[in-house]
C-alpha cells in the first residue's frame, strides 16, 4: 500500500454495481487512504448497490442528479461538510444514450433522446466544474477525471450518438482545465478506457464481438476495470500535479495499433514469404 491519496478528500459519481469502474475506483481511493462521498442519481442508486460500497469504504452517499446545478450545489456543499474540507479529487463516470438503449440507428436519431444524452452524459459535467468553481470546492491542486471512450476520435457505429456526446465531455474537460487550472491549478483530465465489462458496456449491441477484436488489437490485452482504478488513482494524486487537458489513453495500446498480428491471422492473412 503506498497511501498515494492520504488526507485527501474526494467526490466519486456513478458507482452503480461492483462491476462498474467507479465502484473499483471509489474501492481503490479507499485502499489509498483516500476519503469521500459517494453519489448517484436517485433512480440509478434504488436500481443499484451503492449501500454496500458506502459500507466497505466507509463512505457518506449524497444523491444527485448530475443534471440538477441546486443538486449539484447540495453535493459539493455537503460533501466538504461531511468530509471536513476542500475536494481534492472528483471522478465523473456519468453516461447515458437513449438512443442506444432503444437501438435507434444513428442516421435516425431520435433528438430530444439525443438532447437527454448530451446532458447527462457531457452537460452534467461542465455543470459540476461549474457549481465546484463558484463554491471554490476544489482544492488547489486538486484533479478531476472524466470516463470517456476512444469513438470521440474514430467511428465506431454501435457507438451513435455517444461518440459525439464523448466528444464534447473531452472538449468540456480541455476548455474549463484552462481556466480552472489558471485561477486554482485544478487538474482537469479525461481516461479514455478500453471496452470494459461493465453493467453500461455490456448493454451496447455487438459488445463481445467488439471487445474481443479490441482485445486481439491492443499488444497488452484490453485494460480490466481494476486497472482503470489504478491509473485513475495516480491522476488524483501529488504524482500528477503536472498533468492536465489531456486526453488520456488506457487500453493496453490499442488506440496506436493499425493492425496486429493475430487478427491478420484471423482474416487469413499470413506473413507470406516467411
Amino acid at each position: 500500500m503506498y497511501n498515494l491519496l492520504k488526507g485527501k478528500r474526494g467526490i466519486i459519481t456513478g458507482a452503480l454495481d461492483a462491476n462498474s469502474i467507479a465502484w473499483k475506483v471509489a474501492e481503490k481511493a479507499h485502499e489509498e487512504g483516500a476519503t469521500f462521498v459517494l453519489t448517484n442519481a436517485p433512480i440509478a442508486m434504488r436500481m443499484g448497490e451503492i449501500n454496500t460500497l458506502a459500507e466497505k469504504t466507509g463512505s457518506q452517499i449524497v444523491p444527485a442528479d448530475a443534471t440538477n446545478v441546486d443538486e449539484l450545489t447540495n453535493l459539493f456543499t455537503q460533501s466538504q461538510e461531511i468530509l471536513g474540507g476542500k475536494i481534492d479529487f472528483v471522478l465523473h463516470s456519468i453516461g447515458m444514450s437513449v438512443n442506444i438503449r432503444k437501438k435507434i440507428p444513428y442516421t435516425e436519431s431520435n433528438y430530444d433522446y439525443f438532447m437527454k444524452g448530451i446532458d447527462v452524459s457531457a452537460m452534467s459535467f461542465h455543470k459540476m466544474l461549474a457549481v465546484a468553481k463558484k463554491l471554490d470546492a476544489i482544492a488547489e491542486g486538486g484533479s478531476v477525471v472524466a470516463l470517456t471512450y476512444m469513438a470521440a476520435q474514430r467511428t465506431y457505429p454501435f457507438y451513435t450518438d455517444m461518440a459525439d456526446i464523448k466528444a464534447m465531455l473531452e472538449s468540456i474537460a480541455r476548455s474549463f482545465g484552462y481556466h480552472y487550472g489558471v485561477e486554482k491549478k485544478v487538474r482537469i483530465n479525461t481516461v479514455s478506457q478500453s471496452p470494459t465489462k461493465t453493467t453500461a458496456g455490456t448493454g451496447i449491441k455487438g459488445f463481445g464481438d467488439f471487445y474481443d477484436f479490441a482485445n486481439s488489437i491492443a499488444p497488452l490485452g484490453n485494460a480490466d476495470a481494476e486497472s482503470c482504478a489504478d491509473y485513475c488513482v495516480t491522476l488524483f494524486s501529488d504524482l500528477t500535479r503536472m498533468v492536465t487537458m489531456q486526453n488520456l489513453f488506457h487500453d493496453g495500446g490499442y488506440s496506436s495499433t493499425g493492425v496486429s498480428d493475430d487478427v491478420m491471422k484471423r482474416l487469413g492473412i499470413g506473413n507470406e514469404g516467411e
